[in-house]
């Protein structure tokens, strides 16, 4: 995983995927959110802080748009439809925050990949997703055994088809109703709050 730095610069995803992370001293990790064409990278600036304790690191590789954080922010203080804009942004990356961590909590393995998997289809075109099951592992906070045991579920089930480093989707539907109601959740304040964002594969 690559860090993704953006402590001068407004980080906009168009085909990739930034996952921010909480990392403990021990080198440990839970996701906290996903960041795809709906977002940006770097709310500190525009929060008041100039450092955030997510990492953010480049989970699927692709493109972005850089921006100067003065830019943004001497639009941020004068414009009022783009103060909303990223508020309300905010609002969706918070519910997803808090959303993911009770997932994290309460909700199987099996449940919490297929809404991983699902959120990352959202975000980039087409069904095949180059993810590992390491980094999959990282983003829950499990053991990566317990990752290769529920995609081997979910494969024998027909919903995903894996290879070395690559995951395709072949059952939407199926892994939506696999899935926690936590993607639903989260998918439904994302529309609610950014109507303009659905998802690519909407």
């Amino acid at each position: 995983m690559k860090p993704a730095s953006h402590s001068n610069r407004f980080i906009f995803p168009t085909n990739s995927i930034v996952a921010l992370l909480c990392v403990m001293e021990n080198g440990a990790s839970a996701h906290a959110a996903l960041v795809g064409v709906e977002g940006m990278v770097g709310l500190s600036p525009y929060m008041g802080f100039e450092t955030s304790a997510c990492h953010a690191v480049v989970q699927s590789a692709g493109y972005a748009f850089k921006l100067p954080t003065r830019v943004l922010m001497n639009e941020f203080e004068k414009t009022p439809v783009v103060t909303r804009l990223l508020l309300r942004y905010t609002q969706s990356l918070i519910t997803q925050m808090m959303q993911t961590a009770g997932c994290n909590r309460l909700h199987s393995i099996e449940q919490q990949l297929c809404r991983c998997l699902l959120s990352c289809l959202d975000r980039l075109p087409g069904n095949d997703l180059a993810i590992t099951h390491e980094l999959i592992s990282k983003m829950i906070g499990v053991r990566r055994e317990g990752i290769t045991e529920a995609a081997g579920k979910l494969q024998r089930l027909g919903m995903i088809s894996c290879s070395r480093g690559h995951v395709t989707v072949l059952d939407r539907h199926a892994l939506e109703h696999l899935a926690c109601e936590c993607y639903s959740v989260i998918k439904r304040e994302m529309e609610r709050l950014l109507p303009t964002s659905s998802g690519t594969n909407d």
